[in-house]
Order: C-alpha cells, then sequence, then structure tokens
C-alpha cells in the first residue's frame, strides 16, 4: 500500500497529476487530494468552488483505481505549509504536484509552494507538467 498527497490548486493541476497516478495506482492505495486556501477574507467564496471543483476531478478520475480522499484546508497556513503537515501526519509515501513555468516577479512576490515542498519533504515528491 502507498499513500500519496496530490496537492492541487486547481482543475488544471489535478488533471496533470491523475494523469500521472492513474498508471501507478493499486487497489490499496490511498490518494490525499490537498488543496489549501488562505483564510479569514482571502478566501473568497469563487476560490473554494474553484477548490472544491479540483478535489472533485481526483475524486473522479482516480476513485475506481485507489481509495481517495480530499481535503480542502481554508486557514491561515500557507499551501506548502498545509502540503507538509498532511504528508507528516498521514505518512504519507511520496508528494505528487503539478508545476508550472512563472516568471521570475511572481516568483518573488508569492513565493513558489513547489519549490518550498521540493526543499522541505520529508518523502520524494514528484513534479509533474501542468498544462494551461
Amino acid at each position: 500500500m502507498t499513500t500519496f498527497i496530490a496537492a492541487t490548486n486547481s482543475v488544471h493541476a489535478s488533471a496533470a497529476i491523475c494523469d500521472y497516478l492513474q498508471d501507478r495506482l493499486a487497489d490499496d492505495d490511498v490518494v490525499h487530494a490537498v488543496n489549501s486556501l488562505p483564510g479569514g477574507d482571502a478566501a473568497t467564496d469563487d476560490d473554494v468552488r474553484d477548490g472544491e471543483e479540483a478535489l472533485n476531478v481526483m475524486s473522479v478520475r482516480l476513485g475506481g483505481l485507489a481509495s481517495v480522499e480530499t481535503h480542502q484546508f481554508v486557514r491561515e497556513n500557507d499551501a506548502a505549509e498545509d502540503v507538509l503537515a498532511s504528508a507528516a501526519d498521514l505518512e504519507a509515501d511520496e508528494i505528487v504536484l503539478a508545476v508550472r513555468e512563472r516568471s521570475a516577479t511572481d516568483k518573488l512576490l508569492f513565493g513558489n509552494v513547489a519549490q518550498r515542498v521540493l526543499i522541505d519533504a520529508p518523502v520524494p515528491v514528484v513534479a509533474v507538467p501542468r498544462s494551461a
């Protein structure tokens, strides 16, 4: 049995992660799909809905292949903290996330969740390319 953390922030990221996982999953594997949003007034109703849709993609596409549990966090943590905490709490064997090219300004202003997860993860991390 393998426990995966699948970190998603959009339906596009979920699709890329599902493309990767669908050929790797066994019946007894568990996928914990994680969507992290800022807490307080920073997360809008649209953000919550978009996150739920991203999680739903994982459930629909992978649910017939393995056990899929979804987790949407809306709190003061940043996304990297939530992904890393989930990996530790759920004793994950692997973290999977989707990455896309970002400008230097985007990286400077908004940080880089993927980079923090790659550097700080206690387990292997797979970064799959995300389409538009």
